[in-house]
C-alpha cells in the first residue's frame, strides 16, 4: 500500500511539473495521437480539433476533359503513390479535370489535412488584404499590430514580408518529431499566442532565410489583428465563394478561435487543385479577377536568400526541366503548378518518410512533375 502511495504521490508531481514547465499540450498530443494508434499528425485529425467554417455557396464542378480517366498510370508511378500512401492524386490540364485516383478508402468527398500547404494561403490573404487596402502595404512592421513585439530585440523591425518570405529571425526550431519543441506546442496546445508570442527573435531580420511555421503564424495573426474577423470567413468571401469551391472546408483553430494559420486547413483534393488553378490563371475565375497578379508573381518568385527555392509561401524548382512551383504540406501535400504545361497536379497522403534530397525539397514532387507531364502531354 505503501508503494502504491509513492507510485500516485510520484505521478501527480509528475503530472505537476509537467504543467509547470508549460508542457500540458503533451497530453492533448497523446489522447490524440497515440491513444487513438497514430503515431503522430495524419491527414484525418481535423475533427479532433475545434475549427472555423470555409464555407462555399454555389459549388461549381470540374468540367471533365474528353479523355477523363482513360489513360491508366503506369505501374512504377501506381507504386509510387501507394508506397507514400497516398489518398488522392488528381490531375488538371488546360483547366479541365483529366485524371483522378484515390487508395485506401478515399474518395472525392473526403477532407484532409493540407498540414503546410495552408502557409500559401495565408499569403493569398495577406495579398487580398493589401489589395483590398485593409493592410497599407507588405512593409507594415508586425509591431504596427501588437506593440509588445517592440520590446522584443530584433523583433521590432519585422515586417509582414519578412514573414512571408520566412526572413523573420525567429528563434523556432522546424522540427516535427520532438514534442518539447515549438511545432508540438502549436499544434496540440490550447493557445497559439503562447506558443508564438514567447518566441524571442535570434537574429536581424531579412538576414537569412529559415522555414518556421512560426513566422506564418505570426503573419497570421496581424492579418486577424487587420481584419477583425475570422481568416476562415476572409477566406471563404474572398476566394471559397468566388470560385465556387465543390465543398465547406474547415480551418482548425485553438481553444479561442485563433486559426493555425501555418496550417491545417482541411479540404478535399478537387478544391486544393482549384487553388493552383487560380494561380495559373494569374487570378482570374472565368472572366472574373478576384486576385491580384502582381501579388501572384510576388509569390512565386523564388528570392535570393532562400537560393531560389521559396516566395513567399510557396516552394519553387526552376532547376527541374520541366519548371514548376507548389504548395507544400507534411508528409506530401501537393498542390504543383507546372506552367509551361497549363497543368496542375495535387496529391494527398500520409508519406511519413518523405526524402527530401532535392535541396530540401521533396524528391515526390519532381518525380511526379516529370512523369505526369510525360504521360498526358
Amino acid at each position: 500500500m505503501k508503494a502504491l502511495k509513492y507510485v500516485i504521490g510520484g505521478a501527480a508531481v509528475g503530472v505537476a511539473a509537467v504543467y509547470l514547465l508549460g508542457y500540458d499540450y503533451l497530453f492533448s498530443g497523446i489522447s490524440k495521437t497515440y491513444l487513438k494508434g497514430k503515431l503522430s499528425a495524419n491527414i484525418d485529425d481535423g475533427n479532433l480539433f475545434p475549427g472555423n467554417l470555409i464555407a462555399t455557396e454555389e459549388p461549381v464542378l470540374w468540367a471533365e476533359d474528353p479523355e477523363y480517366n482513360h489513360k491508366e498510370l503506369p505501374e512504377h508511378m501506381v507504386e509510387n503513390l501507394k508506397h507514400s500512401k497516398t489518398a488522392a492524386f488528381v490531375v488538371i490540364k488546360n483547366g479541365k479535370i483529366l485524371h483522378e485516383q484515390y487508395w485506401d478508402g478515399y474518395n472525392q468527398l473526403s477532407s484532409t489535412n493540407s498540414f503546410s500547404m495552408a502557409k500559401a494561403v495565408t499569403v493569398m490573404l495577406l495579398g487580398k488584404a493589401l489589395e483590398e487596402g485593409i493592410i497599407r502595404n507588405i512593409d507594415e512592421k508586425l509591431s504596427d499590430f501588437y506593440p509588445e513585439f517592440e520590446e522584443k530585440e530584433f523583433g521590432c523591425d519585422v515586417t509582414l514580408k519578412n514573414l512571408a518570405q520566412m526572413e523573420a529571425g525567429l528563434d523556432w526550431d522546424e522540427n516535427y518529431n520532438n514534442p518539447f519543441l515549438p511545432n508540438a506546442k502549436a499544434y496540440y496546445g490550447k493557445n497559439l499566442v503562447k506558443a508564438t508570442f514567447s518566441r524571442r527573435f535570434k537574429e536581424e531580420s531579412g538576414t537569412r532565410f529559415e522555414y518556421q511555421s512560426g513566422s506564418t503564424q505570426l503573419l497570421g495573426f496581424a492579418l486577424k489583428k487587420a481584419l477583425n474577423q475570422t481568416l476562415a470567413s476572409y477566406l471563404s468571401e474572398k476566394f471559397w465563394i468566388p470560385m465556387g469551391m465543390e465543398q465547406n472546408a474547415t480551418w482548425s483553430t485553438d481553444h479561442y478561435g485563433m486559426e493555425k494559420t501555418y496550417c491545417c486547413i482541411h479540404s478535399n483534393a478537387r478544391d486544393f487543385a482549384k487553388l493552383g488553378q487560380l494561380f495559373l490563371d494569374n487570378g482570374k475565375v472565368g472572366e472574373k479577377q478576384i486576385f491580384n497578379p502582381d501579388f501572384i508573381e510576388q509569390m512565386r518568385t523564388p528570392t535570393q536568400k532562400s537560393k531560389e527555392i521559396y516566395g513567399m509561401g510557396l516552394w519553387i524548382n526552376h532547376d527541374n526541366p520541366i519548371k514548376h512551383y507548389y504548395f507544400l504540406g507534411l508528409q506530401g501535400q501537393y498542390i504543383i503548378m507546372v506552367p509551361e504545361h497549363n497543368m496542375v497536379i495535387v496529391r494527398t497522403g500520409s508519406y511519413k518518410n518523405n526524402p527530401k534530397n532535392d535541396r530540401g525539397r521533396p524528391d515526390q514532387v519532381r518525380f511526379l512533375v516529370n512523369e505526369t507531364v510525360q504521360l498526358f502531354q
